[in-house]
């Protein structure tokens, strides 16, 4: 992918601005980048169409207006081109959503399908991804909290606010108050922020799962916390997902094997001694996977 990139930029590069050469060249180059995107995605087997369609092309225009200022300023040798594209990608979609009516409008379209249809199931994921990308999630104010800790604190919150989210959206009115689905979520965030904020202080959080992962939990006091259902999920691994991949040619170093021993507790050293892999490949290795694997862990609390 990254030639392929490389190749295009060059092209666009090459043609003055504002002709119709550099407009056809940006278009290939918006598409590319494009394909590596994680919302505006239609259903696995359907065409592109619907809301998905409308977020593709509010992203897409946003794109080629942003490409466009920023491509001549671009230098092949300071960076990935590859990273290069995400950041402007990513930019793009996060100015698509701000306004705040294409996040509503998946909202709806999750309430369109029965509950646990997989029509819902990707809709939600898609407004899941949507809702990250646009950083309209609220920080409330804590003084007194350690930056750690509220960094600690607000994972939890976030993935909480994301699983009510994705449960209770059939409770999002969009004709109350002033109809903006953020609201709605950023009003539930407020709330588990402080029941979490309560919980944590009266309990152990020196460990945790796995710091910087999808879902960063504390220990559970209760059954089916979400401690617990992320550690099930990749107990049962259903078509061994997780256990497929792995370091190398270690198959025993695989995500599931190193997520578990994690959510044992073991460090990062002991893992390593025992796999007898460097921990900055183990550590580097276990990110990649945990951010590849998210859409199927969430989809585990959702079930």
């Amino acid at each position: 992918m990254d030639e392929q990139l490389e190749q295009l930029v060059l092209e666009a590069q090459g043609h003055a601005r504002q002709t119709p050469e550099r407009q056809l060249a940006l278009e290939e180059l918006v598409k590319e980048i494009l394909r590596s995107r994680k919302i505006a995605r239609p259903p696995l087997g359907e065409a592109l169409a619907g809301v998905y369609q409308e977020i593709y092309e509010q992203v897409k225009q946003q794109l080629l207006h942003q490409i466009d200022e920023e491509l001549d300023h671009y230098k092949p040798k300071c960076g990935s081109v590859k990273e290069w594209a995400n950041i402007q990608r990513d930019q793009a979609g996060k100015k698509a959503l701000e306004d705040g009516q294409l996040l509503k409008n998946l909202a709806l379209e999750a309430q369109r399908h029965p509950p646990s249809s997989k029509l819902r199931q990707h809709a939600l994921t898609q407004l899941l991804e949507a809702i990250k990308l646009s950083g309209r999630l609220c920080h409330p104010k804590r003084p007194g909290l350690s930056p750690k800790f509220y960094n600690l604190l607000y994972d939890e919150v976030v993935n909480k606010t994301l699983i009510y989210v994705c449960r209770k959206i059939d409770n999002y009115d969009p004709e109350r108050g002033e109809k903006k689905f953020m609201n709605w979520v950023n009003f539930r965030l407020e709330r588990v922020f402080i029941e979490c904020d309560r919980e944590f202080r009266n309990r152990d959080i020196d460990v945790l799962p796995w710091p910087d992962d999808p879902f960063d939990i504390a220990a559970p006091e209760s059954p089916m916390s979400l401690f617990e259902m992320v550690r099930e999920c990749l107990e049962e691994d259903v078509g061994k997902v997780f256990q497929r991949e792995f370091i190398g040619y270690r198959k025993d170093a695989n995500f599931r094997a190193i997520a578990l021993k994690r959510f044992e507790g073991k460090s990062w050293k002991e893992i390593a001694q025992e796999l007898d892999v460097k921990i900055p490949t183990l550590s580097s290795f276990f990110q990649r996977s945990c951010e590849k694997f998210r859409p199927q862990l969430m989809q585990c609390l959702l079930e």
